[in-house]
């Protein structure tokens, strides 16, 4: 693992890193911020996963939650989106290729090799940062937005016995439904749209995987609210599993991150409460 910057913040420190990553077959980056902390413990692990277009660095420069990790006492950990670099394949559209991984382990060519960043998030990253953090990997919340809020959401209902918190801004609730989703699970996984429900947590939800609440954030002024997101899907899902979830549509915020990080702070900790109990 290489350090490829330090930077003080909040009493802690915000590094970012690379490392070659054996899921993907390059070099993948990703960000940590460390609260400062007594010798020897172990702080709780909020991951953030990010959307569309995006790089780790969208809310480690953006994202304004340092001040809440460092308050709560948690590190919060931000991997890329996709696998990178000029032998990787890649697609002109914004939403397909590289910077939109979707957080699934892709089987069709050419994308099978090495857009696999279920494997990566799910499994070689936890290992890596439980390794070389002052992490207690047995306290891990996670959350997303966008693209990242459907790989949160999907990810907390695959691994319920994992993660003590789930939340999402503006996540990609339903994507068998909407045209973001359609184009991506069906050009990564192929045809068979039964494939696909393990990657959509309303689908999940309706096949019986159930955790005890979620928190989910969006803005009422967001324009891909009734063409991509769909949250009244996610909303009549849980209501139907028991699922309590705290749904609020925010008054005048948009999709942007002026958006994320008006209400990260918050969900750091509400994350915190269920991490540190």
């Amino acid at each position: 693992m290489e350090l490829l910057s330090s930077n003080k913040s909040q009493g802690g420190m915000q590094g970012v890193y690379r490392h070659a990553s054996s899921a993907t077959g390059t070099d993948m980056t990703f960000s940590a911020f460390v609260p400062e902390h007594a010798p020897g413990a172990k702080l709780p692990v909020l991951w953030f996963l990010s959307g569309l277009t995006c790089t780790h660095a969208n809310v480690t420069e953006k994202g304004e939650y340092r001040a809440a990790c460092a308050r709560h006492g948690v590190i919060l950990v931000a991997p890329d989106t996709s696998p990178r670099g000029p032998g990787v394949p890649d697609d002109e559209a914004y939403d397909f290729g590289q910077g939109a991984g979707f957080y699934l382990d892709a089987t069709e060519a050419p994308w099978a090799a090495q857009f696999r960043m279920r494997s990566y998030v799910e499994q070689e990253l936890p290992a890596l940062v439980g390794a070389e953090f002052p992490a207690d990997m047995g306290r891990q919340g996670i959350t997303g937005h966008s693209m990242g809020g459907h790989g949160a959401l999907t990810i907390g209902l695959r691994h319920p016995e994992r993660f003590r918190s789930v939340s999402a801004f503006s996540p990609i609730a339903a994507p068998s439904r909407v045209p973001w989703g359609e184009k991506a699970l069906g050009g990564y996984l192929g045809t068979d749209r039964a494939a696909w429900r393990a990657h959509d947590a309303v689908a999940l939800i309706e096949d019986g995987a159930r955790l005890p609440e979620l928190l989910v954030d969006t803005g009422a002024g967001d324009p891909f609210l009734d063409t991509q997101l769909k949250p009244e899907l996610l909303e009549a899902a849980c209501r139907r599993a028991g699922i309590a979830l705290t749904q609020r549509l925010q008054p005048g915020y948009d999709h942007s991150y002026y958006f994320v990080s008006t209400f990260l702070g918050a969900h750091v900790a509400w994350h915190a409460e269920r991490l540190h109990a």
